[in-house]
């Protein structure tokens, strides 16, 4: 974090994961698996000021520390929520516009995580043109298997940016068949082959967008007007 810019991300793999604006650009909520030192967080809350954010953490101690990461107060905006993703998942059917699945530990990704019934409860909970993004290590034992699994539950609709963000691999997932600008967006990126340089400027260019869109619209503050 850039204490002087604590909204901004520093990080690829997190700018590659705001590329869920390129399937659902307006979500009406957003709901997030892991809490780490909030880059997301604090992003979506200041530059998607119409978005509602629950943010599932399972550590206590990680939520304790949001304060010195600069992460809000939780509002009618945001709520992080001390919880087991695997099992809270399935509370959320048919209630999230965007997933974002970076829940990690310091043996990486856990086993729960990446589970073909988490996977098949994240295409539950997701609404009717929302999009699944997972973070994973490509280095992972398990990232064969668990790529066989995402790609089953959301019936082969997946698609990434190759060489985006380095050994984070970044996949997006639609559910449902049905015409949706998220499915058309998967589907194109599925059959689109680019030079790893160009989906990195390209990630870079759709957070600096996203960040002028809010200024420009709400101000520096980055919140609707009253």
């Amino acid at each position: 974090m850039k204490l002087s810019h604590p909204d901004d991300l520093v990080l690829a793999y997190c700018r590659a994961m705001m590329c869920f604006t390129l399937f659902q650009p307006q979500p009406a909520h957003i709901v997030m698996v892991g809490l780490g030192g909030g880059s997301l967080v604090k992003f979506c809350y200041r530059y998607l000021p119409r978005a509602r954010i629950t943010v599932l953490e399972l550590r206590a101690d990680v939520i304790a520390l949001r304060e010195q990461f600069a992460i809000p107060p939780d509002d009618d905006r945001l709520r992080i929520v001390h919880a087991d993703a695997a099992s809270y998942m399935r509370q959320l059917r048919g209630s999230a516009d965007v997933l974002l699945v970076d829940g990690f530990d310091e043996h990486g990704l856990p086993a729960p995580l990446g589970s073909a019934a988490f996977y098949a409860d994240c295409r539950r909970a997701l609404r009717p043109g929302g999009v699944l993004v997972a973070n994973v290590f490509s280095y992972d034992p398990s990232y064969g298997i668990m790529l066989r699994r995402l790609r089953h539950a959301f019936g082969g609709r997946i698609c990434t940016l190759r060489g985006v963000a380095g050994n984070n691999r970044i996949w997006f997932a639609v559910p449902g068949a049905q015409p949706s600008p998220a499915l058309a967006m998967q589907r194109r990126l599925a059959g689109r082959i680019s030079p790893p340089w160009l989906n990195r400027f390209w990630a870079s260019w759709i957070v600096w967008k996203l960040r002028r869109a809010s200024i420009r619209q709400y101000g520096a503050g980055g919140n609707p007007a009253a």
